[in-house]
């Protein structure tokens, strides 16, 4: 027989250098490579067959084999798939420009064939990985249909060049034979090729088999034990999410979804769907009741098991899912993508982007059917998630008024344990009301008892209760909801009282004294006005309108954050009497150290109402016990 040397195209060998050092994170995956390529090579053959009954060759069923020699130290993985001829073998494992998935799949899109099965290709660049762990990989095949003679036998080193002679060969299919390197042999050892079959390859869809030694009670004579090898299959072949939902139970989703995401509760809910179209895929994604302890952590992995056609490409894809919906387990099982190196660097791939829109928008669609009809479930879920989830309104601007949708918000005038919607609250505004209010806060109990809502429980206006850190952000990026503005309470001028006949007055009888109280305090505050949001405090402290809240900015200087100066705007009462005592004081004299005093209990007062500290806490301490005095003089006498 006689034996031709070639060498390979430059691709491959500079694709043999990558594959050498590591181009791949774990050297595992060869195993995944060939028996990827093996079920390729069986379902070409099984289409193929359905009109050429001559492809079977008498053969009833399908299999992958998996054989380790440890004396030999040789892996072989055999197929009685569609095997190659001489040619195909040159132009398949010498070249990568008409070999692969990319190939065989146009040829496929390029017929007029309805009902083709989603193949993925018969070799892949993936075969290459092989020499990762191997010394030599030698390639026996023979095309399903031709005489046994006319078998061929590809044998490379990866030193440039390959070697292709004919051979005979009984059997229909293609065995490839593995030299492993002698610091590689843990890949001859049975529990290691069950775990990365386990691993990569529980769902293909044809059964991976060994044979495995085992003892047994001899037959013949008892008491006696004997080793005999059987052949057992390593793999599950129950691929969940290719199944008709109709024929999988509840509790064989909720044992898959503990597998995948090695949590012990049931989920909240399962999402199974079939996309098809642009792109096809089928996912099958599970929404937690429960949050991971380590999803702040900077290290967590996440994102739903990418698969082709039962093959794993990666534990997690992060590219299928936005970052805010990071708790989605699952997986996706495309017919589109492509089985080869580029799996790793998925970033710029058209039909990801595809994928990720249609999933988002599957969860969105399903959280949102939660809150419809499972309101119950969906608040549980809500109460360990919404943290996460208010995320996507800062980065998902095209999606953030659907997940507006989604946030549930307490109330001033509902109880603690009763949550509304935006749209449940627009629907009971007040007439008059033009804005959607909000309050940030630590407790309820705390925001209950804040002056600045004194103004808007006059008014019958509701306020939303916020209480996590990332709210101000997550409102300030929401802006608005269905057309009406989002504001905060603590932000900004506020007007209740549309006629401003009132606000007139109390400019233009305190003007003067608003004066007096900028010039003592600007170096503190940015602004002194009066206040529309006061009706029994004297005076507060508010942000501008695009100004950080003080509980984000005590937060962020906790967290060691450099924060930028953030004058305030000192707002007064002009109703409550000690505006008219100040002002009589100002009347007699305007340079009154009594009046001094008072502006700088006021700002000190201001300081306390919003949470922060008097600047010299003991300089407050001792006009308030002067003032204490005085008073406790007055009604001595």
């Amino acid at each position: 027989m006689t034996k031709t040397n070639l060498e390979f195209k430059t691709e491959v060998k500079q694709l043999l250098d990558l594959m050498i050092h590591s181009l791949y994170s774990h050297k595992e995956i060869f195993l995944r490579e060939l028996i990827s390529n093996a079920s390729d090579a069986i379902d070409r053959a099984r289409y193929e067959a359905l009109t050429n009954s001559v492809i079977m060759e008498n053969e009833s069923g399908w299999q992958i084999k998996i054989t380790a020699d440890k004396e030999a130290g040789t892996l072989t993985v055999s197929d009685n798939g569609i095997g190659l001829t001489k040619d195909e073998m040159i132009e398949a494992l010498g070249t990568i420009a008409h070999s692969g998935t990319k190939a065989f799949l146009s040829a496929l899109q390029s017929r007029e064939i309805k009902d083709n099965p989603e193949l993925i290709g018969q070799f892949g660049v993936g075969f290459y990985s092989s020499f990762m762990v191997s010394d030599k990989v030698a390639v026996i095949s023979r095309k399903a249909g031709n005489d046994r003679r006319n078998g061929v036998k590809w044998e490379s080193t990866a030193d440039g060049t390959f070697t292709v002679e004919d051979v005979e060969k009984e059997t229909k299919g293609t065995d490839v034979i593995l030299q492993l390197k002698p610091d590689e042999t843990k890949y001859l050892e049975e529990w290691e090729i069950r775990e990365i079959v386990r691993k990569y390859s529980d769902y293909i869809e044809h059964p991976v088999v060994m044979e495995i030694e085992r003892e047994k009670e001899s037959e013949l004579k008892k008491g006696e034990k004997v080793k005999i090898r059987e052949e057992e299959t390593l793999n599950s072949g129950k691929a969940i999410w290719l199944k008709d939902k109709s024929a999988i139970t509840e509790d064989e989703y909720n044992e898959f979804y503990k597998h995948i995401s090695h949590d012990f509760s049931d989920p909240a809910k399962v999402v199974h769907f079939r996309a098809e179209g642009t792109s096809e895929f089928t996912a099958l994604l599970y929404i937690p009741s429960r949050m991971p302890f380590d999803i702040y952590f900077k290290d967590y992995k996440f994102g739903p098991a990418l698969y082709v056609k039962r093959v794993q490409i990666m534990d997690h894809c992060e590219q299928l899912l936005p970052l805010y919906l990071r708790f989605v387990k699952g997986v996706i099982d495309s017919s589109d993508l492509p089985l080869n190196v580029s799996r790793e660097i998925l970033q710029k791939n058209r039909q990801v982007e595809i994928i990720n829109k249609n999933i988002t928008k599957k969860v969105l669609d399903t959280l949102s059917d939660m809150k419809k009809n499972e309101y119950d479930k969906y608040l549980s879920f809500y109460k360990e998630f919404n943290r996460i989830l208010k995320e996507g309104i800062h980065y998902d601007l095209e999606r953030k008024e659907t997940i507006a949708e989604l946030l549930l918000f307490q109330t001033m005038q509902k109880a603690a344990d009763t949550y509304t919607t935006l749209h449940e609250y627009i629907d009971n505004m007040k007439e008059g009301q033009e804005e959607i209010f909000y309050i940030l806060g630590t407790s309820r109990d705390e925001v209950m008892k804040s002056p600045y809502l004194e103004a808007f429980k006059d008014k019958g206006y509701d306020v939303l209760i916020m209480l996590d850190e990332v709210d101000d952000f997550v409102m300030s990026g929401l802006q608005e909801y269905k057309g009406k503005k989002i504001k905060s309470v603590i932000k900004g001028d506020i007007k209740l009282d549309k006629s401003g006949e009132t606000e007139k007055e109390a400019k233009k009888k305190f003007s003067v004294l608003i004066e007096l109280i900028k010039n003592q305090l600007k170096d503190e505050v940015k602004d002194v006005r009066l206040s529309g949001r006061l009706k029994d405090t004297a005076c507060c402290l508010v942000a501008d309108e695009g100004g950080m809240d003080p509980q984000v900015e005590k937060l962020l200087k906790q967290m060691g954050q450099k924060i930028p100066e953030n004058k305030r705007i000192l707002e007064i009462n002009p109703s409550h009497p000690i505006f008219e005592a100040m002002n009589k004081i100002f009347e007699r004299d305007r340079k009154s150290i009594v009046l001094e005093e008072y502006i700088k209990l006021l700002y000190d007062q201001a300081l306390l109402l919003e949470g922060s500290k008097p600047k010299d806490p003991a300089a407050f301490a001792g006009a308030v016990t002067r003032l204490m005095v005085k008073d406790a003089e007055r009604a001595g006498t």
